[in-house]
């Protein structure tokens, strides 16, 4: 099956000089998953512009001011790590767009994806780590809002831990918050999600995978959710700059599929976001991501 899924990636922003966020891997995703046949050209859609009414859903009105006329305080800025630039308010409304959009198609063929996304470092009231606003937060707050869905599930396997979404849904028994990631990694303040399972540095495969689908059972399980957003960092490689954990290509091939084979037996509808992916070897992080792409448009028994 040939899943529907949304890009904003010629979008370039400016960066700072030495900057070495990976930005080529999300072209080269698009068009190896092309390639390969796993998204059909009819399948593959440029994000929409987020609206800022649904932006506004999450995020103050102060701050999505802010950034949509470039006053930002520079220390926001900082946090952010990318300067702000009419690009980059583009760039990052698609993106929430593209989340909005896959999680509408997601509903009505079951699964669907943003070839970017995961922007789980935004708060309500600002943004760091690379993310501006939270694409997942928004379009959860956009499917409760139209009456779409009740009860969500956030699950998040990108190597960092999602704080600014654990923050926004603070308290609110509506939305679970599911979070794997390197216990001494950024952010070093963690937030509170409802389910937060540290990993030590070095953790393979094996303990990963099994933390993964002892945690899964039980949070589909207890929250009985009726959507599901996922978070497919490729961060999690032993090949990441940044992340400190050793999974495999094949062992993060298998959590992909661990998610989906749950998700397809509840019969939940999933929305994926790539989110995050450092490894200088960037053709491995395209095959990270092209590798969730296939699973979830063809999820296999475990």
């Amino acid at each position: 099956m040939a899943i529907r899924a949304f890009y904003s990636d010629h979008f370039v922003l400016p960066l700072p000089e030495g900057h070495k966020f990976p930005m080529a891997k999300y072209s080269r995703l698009r068009e190896r998953i092309l390639a390969e046949g796993l998204v059909s050209p009819d399948h593959l859609h440029e994000a929409p512009l987020a609206a800022i009414e649904d932006l506004r859903l999450v995020h103050d009105t102060g701050y999505v001011d802010a950034v949509l006329t470039g006053t930002v305080a520079p220390e926001i800025q900082r946090r952010i790590g990318f300067p702000w630039s009419p690009q980059m308010v583009e760039r990052s409304r698609r993106s929430v767009g593209a989340t909005i959009a896959a999680a509408h198609a997601a509903l009505d063929e079951g699964v669907a994806a943003n070839l970017a996304g995961g922007t789980h470092h935004a708060f309500a009231d600002r943004g760091e780590g690379f993310c501006v606003f939270n694409d997942v937060a928004v379009a959860a707050r956009m499917l409760q809002r139209d009456e779409l869905s009740r009860r969500i599930a956030i699950i998040d396997l990108d190597v960092h831990q999602g704080n600014g979404t654990a923050a926004i849904f603070n308290g609110d028994a509506s939305v679970f918050t599911f979070s794997m990631h390197g216990d001494k990694n950024f952010p070093f303040k963690k937030e509170a999600s409802d389910l937060d399972v540290p990993l030590a540095d070095g953790t393979g495969d094996d303990e990963y995978l099994s933390l993964l689908q002892l945690h899964l059972t039980a949070v589909l399980n207890r929250h009985q959710p009726d959507f599901v957003f996922y978070l497919a960092g490729a961060d999690p490689f032993e090949g990441d700059r940044l992340g400190r954990i050793k999974m495999t290509i094949d062992g993060l091939r298998r959590r992909d599929e661990i998610v989906m084979e749950a998700c397809t037996r509840a019969r939940l509808p999933i929305a994926i976001s790539m989110s995050g992916g450092y490894a200088n070897d960037v053709d491995a992080i395209v095959t990270i991501h092209t590798n969730t792409i296939r699973v979830a448009g063809a999820p296999v028994s475990i």
